[in-house]
């Protein structure tokens, strides 16, 4: 990918070279995600679960709930692996998936969706595949792949036509920064999170 990038940029004049990299990655420095959440316990939640010692695997399915601290997780199926550490990998499927968390010091929420989550608590980060969208306030980034770290809260975004599954315009990552002066103030009640059994949400086109 990296190698792919590089090419590009000596081939694009500057204002396109630019405009690549934001695409690409979306950086928002000016604070980071809860940081209490990490040292909070992790609670799921569904209407079945399969558990096997053994393996250190848990299934979840049927309108699963992750929670640790503000961080929320829903999904129609989660698998949790945990290794010899404690740390645990989980990957959430639903129509869509989808995570939330609070950011630290601002009223305000990062929240994303996907047909796939796979949320990593041992690098603090989650990964969406298909259809891939994250919110930050009125800032939103449309990919085929985006990851996030919640710890330096820096987005990545990989359209479809990247990985070779969709070509054309609709293939490309969107992303939308809306001015600070015109954008509202982020509602410290949000509106209910997103329940698996619903539809896509009402913001979704």
């Amino acid at each position: 990918m990296m190698s792919q990038k590089n090419n590009l940029a000596r081939c694009l004049c500057p204002a396109l070279t630019w405009a690549l990299t934001w695409a690409l990655t979306w950086h928002i420095p000016l604070s980071h995600a809860e940081r209490a959440d990490r040292n909070q316990p992790l609670h799921l939640e569904a209407q079945q679960v399969s558990i096997d010692d053994a393996k250190q695997i848990s299934t979840f399915v049927g309108k699963v709930l992750l929670t640790q601290g503000t961080l929320t997780i829903r999904g129609d199926k989660m698998v949790v692996q945990q290794n010899q550490e404690g740390m645990q990998l989980g990957t959430t499927t639903g129509q869509p998936a989808s995570f939330r968390q609070k950011r630290e010091g601002v009223a305000e929420y990062v929240e994303g969706y996907a047909e796939r989550i796979e949320y990593d608590s041992a690098n603090t980060k989650v990964d969406l595949f298909g259809q891939a969208r994250i919110q930050r306030g009125h800032d939103e980034v449309r990919g085929e792949r985006i990851s996030y770290n919640f710890k330096t809260e820096i987005f990545q975004a990989r359209s479809a036509l990247d990985q070779g599954t969709e070509s054309g315009s609709k293939g490309r990552v969107q992303v939308i920064i809306q001015p600070k002066n015109n954008s509202s103030p982020i509602d410290s009640n949000p509106k209910e999170p997103y329940s698996p059994a619903s539809t896509q949400p009402e913001s979704a086109p």
